[in-house]
């Protein structure tokens, strides 16, 4: 743990210094829950959709030189014309950027969530490596990966199943 491709602690660094209000999905937030998958190679987050939060997030974005992520695009990205906006974002439902700190995806609606305010109920804080990251809850992160269904989702659906169970029973 963690991620392959991705620098964890600038992401969620310069999160911090922008007082970006996020939690953390996906394969990340799973291997924050200790699941035994294979490690993602990015970070997934879901941010209010607030938008003084989507300005202090466009403002965290442009600090890792986040650029839009397309497949068998550039490596490096491509520039967004205009820049990352609050309002931009606003009209995104999901977005995949590549950064300075590497690949990190920003999911305003989550497949089979209702977004933030959804997934912040729930929201579990799991410290990492001297700080507390806000996670969503692993029936979160299993309902979405239902919903997704996705080929790469439902091959670890069993481990999250099974660590659920595991933790339910504790």
């Amino acid at each position: 743990m963690p991620t392959l491709d991705v620098n964890v602690h600038q992401v969620l660094d310069t999160l911090e210094h922008h007082r970006v209000d996020y939690v953390v999905i996906g394969g990340f937030a799973a291997e924050l829950h200790n699941v035994a998958i294979p490690p993602t190679r990015g970070i997934d987050v879901t941010p209010s959709a607030s938008p003084d939060n989507l300005t202090r997030l466009a403002a965290a974005l442009a600090d890792i030189n986040a650029r839009f992520r397309v497949a068998d695009g550039p490596g490096e990205g491509i520039e967004i014309p205009g820049g990352i906006t609050a309002d931009w974002l606003a009209s995104m439902v999901t977005v995949t950027f590549w950064t300075d700190a590497g690949p990190l995806d920003v999911a305003l609606r989550p497949d089979g969530t209702g977004g933030y305010d959804d997934l912040n109920e729930s929201v579990t804080t799991i410290p990492f490596e001297g700080r507390d990251v806000p996670v969503a809850s692993l029936a979160d992160v299993i309902r979405s990966k239902e919903a997704a269904g996705r080929e790469k989702d439902l091959r670890v659906l069993p481990a999250l199943r099974a660590h659920l169970r595991r933790q339910s029973r504790e």
